[in-house]
């Protein structure tokens, strides 16, 4: 059913201007004029509300603003059948959104129509080994669930209220990859539609190209509706440690002897300013997991030859798993009651070739000397392993161990002079990495041209633009990232 608009003011710090033109297919459509067809029966909902359509013109950096003429909201895959054939026949681009937790306008599409995946929530059994759950499931609430049966998912991202459909978008990065990959890596089967309304379910083995073009391939060839993911057997407590440095290259140096240990299952590290804005003040973060996942740990085992800075602040802690995976929570809630998660979030996030890490990190660290990264924001450096690394479309440096560097800012958006400077500012650095054969994960804000692209993708980019023609002959999804048009 298609919902009527409503005159309501739009939510968010920043309104989005509500032109009724916008959405003149779907009103025609609606009505069955200018030869276009009805829209499809659908059990779920089809929105042009302001309120609806200035959501679907937002994300999470809050930055980007493109009005989409309507909202679905589906409560079955035949819905996302229905409407993605409907708009393949009458050239009406699509974007799927999850958490719509990107922060450049990735899940937006001008006057074309939002494919809200968060009703698709499923969870399927959890069978030993493995688990099929809807493209809107929180990988939060998944967690909790496969807990219930002593398993878990082997990679998580640290912020865990963001859905499986988003993440495996985009390839899901955490402080385990060094051990299990990322998690696209983690993923035997999708169910996805493709670009022509084509229900398909694809893996390694059925339909591969299709496979390996929707892991990380950022909307571009298909909608994931559903997924099938490894599961491992989980830890009661962990064991989680914060150690200080005050070197960066001892920092490195250890965080890469970790990655290739298999003494701590999660592996991560923070940069903070000092007292003179110089970010010169690292933080090693590792979490040995105990019992039945591993062994009862052994804190002068744990920290053995590694050459943090006695005199700091060390911090060792025992914690429920659960509580382990979920420790942002209570920080994201005061950052909400605060008002300042609606703030502006122009995060840059690099991969950097472990060889040069050294340079580049403190180059780039430099220039981010006297910025404050704002509250709730935070500097991330750690090691990947490139080994565990099995998805094309996850574009990493060619280096067995390169490190991921992500800066999550978070700004007044009333300075707007403050919020463009750091746009432009994390293009440049991300030309300063690219020149080194970096690379850049695609949930931040750097402009990009279809040229960066096909840079960024190198040898797998012909793949990925045969399964484009393939399986989104007319061009119309996921428009927002800018891959295949300007």
């Amino acid at each position: 059913m298609v919902e009527q608009p409503q005159r309501r003011t739009s939510t968010g710090d920043e309104a989005v201007a509500f032109d009724p033109r916008a959405r003149a297919w779907v009103t025609k459509a609606a009505a069955g004029r200018d030869g276009l067809a009805h829209v499809p029966h659908l059990d779920g909902a089809l929105r042009v509300d302001e309120t609806s359509l200035a959501e679907g013109a937002d994300d999470f950096g809050h930055l980007v603003h493109h009005l989409p003429a309507a909202v679905l909201r589906p409560e079955s895959t035949a819905d996302v059948v229905e409407m993605v054939r409907f708009c393949d026949a009458h050239g009406i681009e699509v974007a799927a959104r999850g958490q719509g937790h990107s922060t450049y306008g990735q899940a937006q599409v001008a006057g074309g129509l939002v494919i809200e995946t968060g009703s698709l929530d499923r969870i399927g059994a959890v069978e030993a080994g493995h688990v099929t759950v809807g493209a809107g499931v929180l990988w939060s609430t998944l967690t909790r669930e496969t807990l219930r049966h002593g398993l878990t998912p082997p990679v998580l991202t640290d912020y865990l209220d963001l859905s499986v459909g988003g993440t495996l978008s985009v390839g899901g990065l955490g402080g385990q990859v060094h051990r299990f990959g990322a998690q696209v890596d983690n993923v035997t089967e999708l169910e996805v539609v493709t670009g022509a309304g084509e229900k398909v379910t694809c893996s390694p083995t059925r339909q591969p190209d299709l496979f390996r073009a929707v892991l990380a391939g950022l909307g571009q060839c298909a909608v994931i509706v559903s997924a099938t993911l490894r599961l491992v057997t989980a830890p009661e407590t962990v064991r989680h440690f914060l150690l200080p440095y005050t070197d960066l290259e001892t920092f490195l140096a250890d965080q890469r002897l970790l990655a290739g240990d298999p003494r701590f299952t999660y592996v991560e590290g923070m940069v903070a300013a000092d007292d003179a804005g110089a970010y010169t003040t690292y933080v090693l973060e590792a979490a040995a997991y105990g019992p039945p996942a591993g062994p009862e740990p052994d804190d002068a085992e744990l920290l053995r030859g590694l050459r943090y800075d006695r005199s700091g602040p060390v911090a060792a802690e025992t914690l429920p798993y659960i509580d382990f995976l979920d420790r942002l929570a209570v920080g994201v809630a005061e950052l909400q009651r605060a008002g300042l998660w609606s703030w502006a979030h122009p995060w840059l996030n690099l991969l950097l070739p472990g060889d040069r890490a050294v340079e580049l990190a403190r180059t780039l660290l430099d220039g981010f000397a006297g910025h404050d990264v704002g509250p709730g924001g935070t500097v991330l450096l750690y090691p990947l392993v490139q080994r565990h690394l099995h998805t094309p479309l996850l574009r990493v440096p060619d280096d067995p161990v390169p490190y991921l560097l992500a800066v999550l800012w978070t700004l007044d958006p009333a300075d707007q002079a403050a919020v463009t400077a750091r746009t432009a500012a994390n293009r440049a650095a991300y030309e300063t990495v690219r020149a080194v054969g970096g690379t850049q994960y695609p949930v931040g804000t750097v402009p990009m041209t279809p040229d960066d692209w096909r840079g960024q993708y190198g040898k797998v980019w012909e793949e990925f633009a045969a399964a484009k023609r393939r399986y989104d002959p007319r061009g119309l999804l996921a428009p927002g990232q800018h891959v295949f048009t300007g």
